[in-house]
């Protein structure tokens, strides 16, 4: 099986999405980047959280609608308890992350499985499902938001650089995570 990977680009100051999950603060930070673009090709399938699925596409009505800036293609299921009422093409739902982990780890066979979604990714932690995490860090400060971790009451979590690269628009930090 492949190993479950959190990917997510975030602001200097540790936010996913803006204020109600406004994703349009990406736009002006979506830069070729190579780290990205190999990534594509190792992932499998997608496990993507309700909100995340719901939310806000900075690429939304373009060319480059969905994950990786629409270059990926291929499974995704999606963790939630409120599925649309029609079917989805290529997309599954499910209520419950055990149920969601082993349908995404069997969709990617020996590629990663992507993790979409601050809240499903902390699940997989809290699970011990999370291997690894690529963090693109933006250079932008948004101030309030989804953050990029969250745990009440405060949580250590040890990683492990693993690689990183720098383009113009983004830093990223590919990180272990340590058990």
């Amino acid at each position: 099986m492949g190993k479950m990977l959190y990917s997510v680009t975030m602001s200097a100051d540790g936010f996913i999405a803006g204020p109600g999950g406004d994703m349009s603060w990406l736009s002006a930070h979506l830069a070729p980047n190579p780290l990205a673009d190999m990534l594509v090709s190792q992932i499998g399938a997608l496990l993507i959280g309700g909100r995340t699925f719901r939310g806000d596409d900075p690429n939304k009505g373009t060319e480059n609608e969905g994950a990786f800036g629409g270059k990926w293609v291929g499974p995704q299921i999606v963790l939630t308890h409120e599925p649309p009422e029609g079917p989805v093409p290529g997309v599954e739902f499910v209520d419950h992350l055990d149920l969601a982990i082993s349908k995404a780890k069997t969709a990617a066979g020996d590629r990663y499985v992507n993790i979409l979604g601050a809240d499903v990714a902390r699940q997989c932690l809290a699970a011990g499902e999370l291997d690894e995490i690529l963090t693109f860090i933006a250079p932008v400060m948004l101030g309030d938001g989804v953050s990029l971790f969250e745990h009440p009451g405060g949580t250590s979590v040890g990683l492990e650089v693993i690689q990183h690269s720098q383009t113009p628009g983004a830093v990223g930090i590919w990180y272990r995570v340590l058990t």
